[in-house]
């Protein structure tokens, strides 16, 4: 017996081969005159230094009139019989990256990219967790029309805008200071710019707001969630880049949070995806998620206003109509925009007011994404 046969319970080919050669009656050098090879690559063969290659498995099939695939499937049970057993860290890492987007999240910098066993507890850490098996997942997420389990990548955005807000300072959260701002937003929606003074002016009333750019295949415009009793926090994606979604969003959430929805922690959280200006027609949503639709497209554009509008200028609604509106209800004209092209169907319909916001909001906001990770500590 050869000494690599020696070493794995599944014998090489050759054995088989020597054991065929016996019955027969034949030499190595009978086969090789046979095959038409030299009788040196038999006897590697035979000792068991060379394996057997799909050439050859077809040659020697022919020789002792077997078929090809039985010296074939004889080489392959023999190296996968000594093939070195794998690290068993790939199993593991396998079943991290089924489960969370562990790969993306160490690209965005939410974890380092170390040894399994510090992965593992990187991601306990974060998902706030004893074990892994104890994340707690979010019973829904709110969206357009269902109700369906909140995705692991949902869940890591989740968590990554409860990790930031939690290193945030702020006051205890004042209901009277958020009416009392909510009053006086609207005068902040003219300018574009203006919405550098938002999270300052949130953080005042006891609110964090935090900017995290979505997960590959996660679509997330906002959420709320309390921290404690005291600590509301709103996140937001500016998935939707545009003036009208970003303001409908935040009022939504503003919304939720001077309903008190989401307290009660992180995995109380409202996730809310797919939202947009008049959302608040359907008929399938939940209470809070009504309530908060219909303040959101109140704001955007008053429902008294907007009909009395739509009245009087469809179908012939011109862009002068528009900018006219607008400048009388004291909105910027996308927003109104927006309001409109819902109400009509037509989402095509004067898109170039509906400006992109994103570079304002991130200048006095906490912001993770784009390329520049927020430093955050597990």
């Amino acid at each position: 017996m050869s000494i690599a046969s020696c070493l794995t319970d599944v014998p090489h080919p050759g054995e088989f081969i020597r054991d065929e050669l016996e019955a027969r009656g034949w030499s190595q050098r009978d086969l090789a005159y046979i095959l038409g090879c030299p009788e040196q690559a038999v006897n590697m063969i035979v000792s068991g230094k060379r394996g057997i290659s799909p050439d050859m498995a077809k040659a020697l099939g022919d020789a002792f009139d077997v078929s090809a695939e039985y010296f074939a499937n004889l080489q392959k049970a023999f190296e996968m019989s000594n093939a070195r057993a794998p690290d068993p860290s790939i199993a593991r890492r396998a079943q991290l990256q089924t489960t969370y987007p562990v790969r993306e999240m160490i690209r965005r910098g939410w974890l380092e990219d170390t040894d399994i066993g510090l992965l593992e507890t990187q991601l306990m850490r974060f998902f706030c967790a004893n074990d892994l098996g104890e994340v707690q997942h979010l019973a829904h997420a709110a969206s357009k029309s269902d109700y369906s389990e909140t995705t692991p990548t949902q869940l890591a955005w989740l968590y990554r805008v409860r990790q930031l807000a939690a290193d945030m300072p702020a006051p205890a959260y004042s209901e009277t200071k958020l009416r009392a701002l909510v009053a006086d937003l609207a005068r902040y929606t003219v300018d574009p710019e203006e919405l550098r003074f938002i999270p300052h002016m949130l953080a005042e009333c006891g609110i964090r707001f935090v900017v995290v750019e979505t997960l590959p295949n996660t679509r997330i415009d906002g959420v709320c969630f309390w921290l404690d009793n005291a600590s509301p926090v709103i996140g937001m994606s500016t998935l939707k880049d545009r003036i009208d979604n970003f303001w409908f969003v935040l009022r939504h959430e503003l919304e939720h949070v001077l309903n008190g929805d989401g307290m009660g922690g992180v995995t109380a959280a409202v996730i809310d995806s797919d939202i947009d200006a008049g959302r608040c027609e359907e008929d399938d949503q939940s209470e809070e998620e009504r309530l908060a639709n219909e303040a959101a497209a109140h704001f955007c554009v008053p429902r008294d206003e907007l009909e009395s509008f739509f009245t009087r200028k469809f179908p012939f609604i011109s862009e002068k109509d528009v900018i006219g509106f607008a400048r009388r209800i004291q909105r910027h004209p996308g927003i109104v925009v927006g309001q409109l092209q819902r109400k009509m169907d037509r989402y095509n319909w004067l898109a170039r007011y509906k400006v992109k916001v994103r570079q304002h909001v991130v200048t006095a906001s906490v912001v993770d994404g784009w390329g520049a990770p927020a430093s955050a500590s597990l």
